[in-house]
């Protein structure tokens, strides 16, 4: 299996530039020369395959470590703080990262044996990469540098790699959220809901409707699922949509505060500095030293 991370690694080196670079096919080229503090994110459905360097991601109370030939899964958006352990100007920091497509993953279900495992755990994991997954990830990278084979050859690969995620360590969960109808289905729907309502009050009662559950047992399986309660993920959900807007546009921190559904700007202020490590303005004003620097919050 080294070749073909070798390979991987070698081509995603020569294609990076700066800290994301986008390319042809549906993967995203992740670049750290120095280790990173936490940085607080929502990450979306996606897999993250680490080329060299490591990482350590932290989602509720669980902190998980992953580098050179392993892979991180989150099956279900979530908010998290990730942190570049090992990278230098020498030997950065590479991975890439690919979304994944909940419909596509569907479609190649309907090809597949009914999965007998249940899962009951969280829904986000680190595994370590298969020669079948690397072979496919090889092939997948060599399109980033032959974009007149993507249209043809891409979606082809990208349903490889998918079918072989499915068959991993994390795929039980995996299957489960694609499918609307089982239980774990009806928790993201209530997590499709949390974030859609934020800055609305939180009514477990409605949530547990929504996933067709009692609330003991949706409180129960919602936790299993993010590492956190329902009125964690939401609060998790809003401090990060007001980071957004302080950093998207200037205004002062009340109306932020009261946008995204707080009732005091003091129990804001007290909740975002314990989020983030620093009161609103002083964030702020941090992260766009940051970015003016070229250090931008990724997920990856």
């Amino acid at each position: 299996m080294t070749k073909p991370m070798d390979e991987i690694r070698d081509l995603v080196s020569r294609r990076a530039v700066g800290r994301r670079t986008e390319t042809p096919v549906p993967l995203v080229i992740m670049k750290g020369t120095n280790p990173t503090s936490m940085l607080p994110s929502v990450y979306e459905p996606m897999l993250c395959l680490v080329l060299q360097g490591s990482k350590c991601v932290v989602i509720g109370d669980q902190a998980m470590h992953y580098d050179s030939a392993s892979y991180f899964v989150s099956s279900v958006e979530v908010p998290a703080s990730g942190q570049i352990v090992d990278a230098s100007p020498e030997q950065p920091y590479l991975a890439l990262s690919l979304t994944l497509d909940m419909a596509a993953i569907a479609e190649i279900l309907i090809d597949m044996p009914d999965d007998v495992v249940v899962c009951s755990g969280a829904c986000f994991g680190v595994s370590p990469v298969t020669p079948e997954l690397a072979d496919a990830f090889l092939r997948f990278a060599r399109l980033i540098e032959r974009p007149q084979d993507v249209r043809v050859l891409g979606p082809l690969i990208e349903r490889e790699i998918l079918y072989r995620l499915l068959q991993g360590p994390q795929g039980a969960a995996i299957r489960q959220l694609a499918r609307p109808e089982s239980r774990l289905g009806h928790i993201r729907r209530a997590i499709g809901h949390i974030r859609t309502h934020f800055d609305a009050p939180l009514r477990i009662d409605e949530l547990a409707r929504l996933a067709g559950m009692s609330a003991s047992v949706f409180h129960r399986h919602f936790k299993e699922v993010t590492a956190m309660s329902p009125i964690q993920y939401q609060k998790s959900i809003r401090l990060h949509e007001a980071r957004r807007r302080l950093l998207a546009e200037a205004g002062d921190t009340a109306r932020v505060a009261f946008s995204v559904g707080y009732e005091s700007v003091t129990q804001f202020s007290r909740e975002y500095s314990r989020q983030f490590g620093a009161s609103p303005a002083r964030d702020v004003g941090r992260l766009r030293d940051r970015m003016a620097g070229d250090i931008e919050l990724v997920e990856g």
